[in-house]
């Protein structure tokens, strides 16, 4: 994805950023995009306050000026715009690819609404191409990756489990957990896996986003589509 097309899908996605929101922020490389927006709205006398997915974003947003606050501080949101790596027709998400899944589905899950900004190619009729991000604790990894084999088995889905970073230098998230990819190439049924994933003592949560996503904005060299 080019950067004018994410620019051009941040930019949808501001035309519903309204003065005195709350909003929640996201992470990635087209959610930085929004933050550039929104900064210069800002400094045109836009009056928003944010809260931020993850360390990363925060830092962007303190360096461009966006107000930001804490999610304790402000645990009710009107909006929250971010991207997603992959979206259906029913706007169920897989997100995660930026290590940023579980600060993003706690702000999703304050916000009254939910502004997904991606390109065309991350539309597919069947979630799963994109390895789907599980983020567990630490603790008793290997036996947590086992179970996650097992459970998904038990749906039909076969396919590599990989420890992200691997295990000489694993990727971290901000609240200090690991991230296991399991590439399924398709996942049928979203909510079944989702509840199985859940079920296991070692999943702290996964990527999978259903029900959150009001709004899509795909861009396109032909323009922006918008789904919901």
């Amino acid at each position: 994805m080019s950067r004018e097309l994410k620019i051009e899908a941040a930019r949808a996605a501001t035309t519903l950023v309204k003065d005195g929101m709350r909003l929640g922020i996201g992470t990635g490389s087209t959610a930085d995009e929004f933050i550039r927006l929104l900064a210069d709205m800002v400094s045109q006398g836009l009056s928003v306050t944010g809260v931020p997915t993850s360390e990363k974003t925060r830092v962007l947003c303190e360096e461009l000026g966006v107000p930001l606050t804490t999610l304790d501080a402000m645990p009710e949101l009107d909006l929250v715009v971010d991207g997603a790596d992959e979206v259906d027709g029913n706007l169920t998400l897989i997100k995660g690819g930026g290590g940023a899944l579980l600060r993003e589905k706690i702000v999703a899950n304050a916000a009254a609404s939910m502004v997904v900004i991606a390109d065309e190619s991350k539309l597919v009729e069947t979630l799963g191409k994109f390895p789907l991000p599980i983020e567990v604790n630490p603790f008793g990894l290997e036996a947590t990756r086992i179970a996650v084999q097992l459970a998904c088995k038990k749906l039909g889905l076969t396919g590599d489990t990989s420890l992200r970073g691997g295990h000489e230098a694993p990727f971290v998230t901000d609240g200090g957990h690991f991230i296991i990819d399991a590439s399924f190439g398709h996942i049928p049924d979203a909510s079944s896996l989702s509840s199985a994933l859940l079920e296991i003592p070692g999943v702290v949560e996964h990527g999978l986003f259903i029900g959150y996503a009001d709004i899509v904005f795909l861009s396109s060299p032909n323009g922006v589509k918008k789904l919901g």
